[in-house]
């Protein structure tokens, strides 16, 4: 059984997340959404609220393709993580060069650590690219629309978040 996990902080989730996390789904037979509680980066939303909303967006495409779709809190090493639910790839998503530049030093690093367990980047589709969890929050903290960048369902949440 082929095993992926996507890391990542996930505050909130977006349309750009999702959709790696559909592409994602296509290249393996279960796929792990790492949540990394990463406590220095104060989130928006706890760990409960990231999680819970992880399985919401991911239920109905869990069903759709068939693959299971698992939602795991980590505080440890990403490369432990992998060990730790089986994976044998770690999937990424790219947005642009500068997150290219990242991802290779941390490929290198994980490689080191533990070369059995593959990097494989997924670019994101171009109507998603400019999409980031950071600044989502940011439009929707000075009440813009962010409704081209997360499901209906996240938005609600991000903008009682917001609320006065």
């Amino acid at each position: 059984m082929r095993i992926g996990l996507y890391p990542g902080t996930f505050d909130p989730i977006t349309l750009g997340h999702i959709d790696i996390i559909r592409r994602a789904a296509t290249l393996v037979d279960k796929l792990v959404i790492g949540v990394a509680i990463n406590r220095d980066k104060g989130p928006l939303f706890n760990l409960e609220e990231r999680v819970s909303m992880i399985e919401a967006e991911c239920a109905a495409l869990a069903k759709q393709t068939g693959i299971e779709i698992v939602v795991h809190p980590f505080e440890n090493l990403l490369i432990n993580c992998a060990r730790d639910v089986g994976a044998q790839m770690i999937v990424r998503g790219l947005r642009a060069v500068a997150d290219f530049e990242y991802e290779y030093q941390m490929v290198g690093m994980n490689r080191q650590l533990d070369d059995s367990i593959e990097t494989v980047f997924l670019m994101a589709e171009a109507q998603h690219q400019a999409i980031a969890s950071k600044l989502v929050k940011e439009i929707a903290r000075l009440e813009g629309d962010i409704s081209k960048f997360v499901t209906p369902r996240v938005e609600a949440r991000v903008l009682a978040k917001f609320a006065v």
